[in-house]
């Protein structure tokens, strides 16, 4: 053959040939500079990350009002709209009811249009929501107009951690504290002062509850400059190079880069899915694997056990807060605590929440076993409870107190979400599954306490229903805490 016959001298050493194809192949991909296979994009602007912290913290501050608002106006709604305490109850049903069902679109929606993106629409869907459900004069407008609201606040509530993780990775801990703290301090300031605001607004009820449209409508601004950002997350790969994979790759490469962040430990169980996450191989078949092994755990999240058990524990430390936002100041307001006095006390409640909020995560994530913690909350409100059932107005402040500790499941639920998963593909799973399987199993519990309360003339047996949730809660939480991830399990 012509290529036998080449004269050896004349032939150019191996490393030449294949240094010279490999140029004439991808002189248009290097251009205008070269990357490495796997190589990390420069980290985004400081002013971005300062605003994405300041965005953080106004969309937390807007998650929880449209309920605590609620709960100290409950009795002037049920009677401007004339609702029987069962029709009240079905209302305090309907935040987990909308979470549930809204919470599971956030992910598909986050991969379409970017979480930015969704966010900002939440937090328009929640000033309008409450700036027009005081005023439609139904009681079926004012569950429609509550579920806008509610909508916009169960895509943000899914997308918080997801966002955490993804810009901040190495400040998971110190970040899901502080909007964790802004939801509390929302909340707390809502039931505080949205009555002496209705008094100084002349009285009326709907200005009362209107008033909190603003807050939300401030707190798109910052989400809007995101919607147009397009500067990538720290850690996230360039997987979209030509002939390269496809956005979902890129997505979950940019997560598992930021893994090892989501907890004290998990960097220590995330050797495989980083190895591969950051493997250097320049093929597509390498590339379609790593996309496939990402994809895989959300496949098959219901295999996990500690799935179910977050679930579980969110769902029932969510059953505990929307009783207490939607019940507790009209359990004063019955045992003689007047209006104020009772929305303060729910401001207490929601309150503590802001310094625990912040410390809870941080020594959660430091903690390689979380049940410990799950234990000393549930029985604070245990205690709670006790009190409530025997002394609600003369241990008032107490109880308020310990059931505000009690509360502080929440952001332990959160912080154990970015801990139980080695990816950010997986914490985006897990995110929805517990989050909206949490809900679900929530609905019932505002709802059961709203026809106890009517059928039995009394706060014994609803208060006792609470009291016997926080079993079970403890239960579910243990398990979640167990030092493992969903990888592991699916």
């Amino acid at each position: 053959m012509p290529h036998d016959e080449t004269p050896a001298p004349t032939q150019a050493p191996p490393q030449t040939q294949t240094l010279n194809r490999s140029s004439a192949g991808s002189a248009a991909a290097r251009l205008p500079a070269p990357r490495l296979p796997g190589a990390v994009d420069a980290a985004p602007a400081p002013w971005l990350l300062r605003l994405i912290a300041v965005g953080l913290v106004l969309a937390a501050l807007n998650l929880r009002p449209a309920i605590t608002s609620l709960g100290a106006l409950l009795e002037e709604v049920r009677e401007g709209l004339h609702m029987s305490g069962s029709v009240a109850g079905l209302l305090t049903s309907v935040p987990p009811l909308c979470f549930a069902v809204f919470g599971v679109m956030a992910p598909r929606l986050a991969r379409r249009f970017g979480a930015g993106t969704v966010v900002c629409a939440g937090m328009a869907a929640i000033a309008a929501g409450l700036a027009i459900r005081p005023y439609i004069g139904s009681t079926a407008g004012f569950l429609a107009a509550s579920a806008l609201a509610l909508m916009g606040i169960a895509v943000s509530n899914i997308l918080m951690p997801v966002i955490v993780k993804r810009w901040f990775p190495d400040r998971v801990g110190t970040m899901t504290g502080l909007y964790s703290m802004a939801l509390a301090l929302g909340t707390a300031l809502a039931a505080a002062v949205t009555v002496p605001l209705t008094g100084a607004l002349g009285g009326n009820w709907q200005s009362g509850l209107a008033v909190w449209a603003v807050l939300a409508a401030v707190a798109v601004l910052p989400w809007i400059v995101l919607v147009r950002d397009r500067t990538p997350a720290p850690g996230q790969r360039e997987a979209t190079r030509p002939g390269r994979g496809s956005g979902t790759a890129s997505a979950s490469g940019a997560a598992s880069g930021s893994a090892s962040a989501s907890g004290s430990g998990s960097a220590d169980r995330s050797g495989p899915a980083s190895a591969s996450a950051s493997g250097s191989g320049p093929s597509s078949a390498s590339a379609s694997a790593d996309a496939r092994s990402a994809e895989a755990p959300a496949l098959r999240i219901t295999r996990s056990r500690t799935a179910w058990g977050l679930a579980c524990f969110f769902g029932l430390q969510a059953t505990a807060a929307y009783i207490t936002m939607g019940w507790m100041p009209q359990i004063f307001r019955d045992a003689g605590v007047p209006a104020g006095t009772a929305g303060v006390l729910l401001a207490v409640t929601m309150a503590m929440g802001v310094p625990l909020a912040f410390v809870i995560p941080r020594v959660a994530g430091r903690l390689r076993q979380q049940g410990p913690i799950v234990v000393v909350l549930g029985l604070c409100g245990l205690i709670g409870y006790t009190g409530l059932y025997l002394a609600p107005a003369a241990g008032a402040w107490a109880w308020a107190l310990l059931l505000g500790v009690a509360n502080c499941a929440f952001p332990l639920a959160l912080t154990m979400i970015g801990m139980r998963s080695r990816t950010g593909a997986g914490v985006v799973r897990l995110s929805a599954f517990a989050q909206s399987t949490g809900y679900l199993l929530s609905i019932p519990g505002p709802l059961l306490v709203g026809v106890l309360y009517q059928h039995s003339g009394g706060w014994g047996l609803p208060i006792a229903l609470m009291a016997g949730l926080m079993i079970p809660q403890m239960v579910a939480g243990v398990l979640a805490g167990r030092d493992r991830t969903i990888e592991d399990e699916c």
